[in-house]
């Protein structure tokens, strides 16, 4: 699996909109503190052009939602326990596995490479269920266990 510049900061940056509106004691979601893209910008280290593309796609996906003016920002659409590693990797990257540009399942071969289907169907399935399995507030909660 190939993690791009783009999956890691879109990872980054809810993770930070998850931490900020968990902060406030309101459940992690929703009502919390908006985070503004500049500042997600700032403490993540990504480039703030980049990040604006990957927050649209975010919001487009249902992950995030984001209000205007000088008091708005970002903030999650669910509780981050109810947002994946995976939600955020499709969101920003489609397919998890892509073999020649195409979605693993459709790969196709034949003659004596016909068995190469099913074993990238096989490393898809492997990484969807890591990351399926890993939540926003999984990551969060082993940060705060290594403080």
């Amino acid at each position: 699996m190939y993690v791009s510049a783009r999956a890691d900061y879109a990872l980054r940056a809810m993770l930070a909109v998850a931490d900020a509106a968990g902060s406030t004691g309101d459940g992690g979601y929703g009502g919390g503190e908006l985070v503004k893209a500049a500042s997600l910008a700032e403490r993540q280290d990504i480039p703030l052009s980049f990040l604006q593309g990957i927050l649209l796609d975010l919001r487009r996906a249902g992950l995030l939602h984001s209000h205007r003016g000088t008091e708005g920002g970002y903030a999650l659409t669910r509780p981050p326990a109810d947002i994946s590693v995976g939600d955020v990797l499709r969101a920003v990257g489609g397919a998890l596995t892509s073999v020649r540009g195409m979605p693993a399942d459709r790969a196709g071969y034949h003659g004596v490479a016909a068995g190469l289907r099913d074993v990238w169907l096989a490393v898809d399935g492997a990484i969807a269920l890591v990351v399926d399995r890993t939540t926003l507030a999984d990551l969060l909660a082993d940060r705060a266990a290594a403080s």
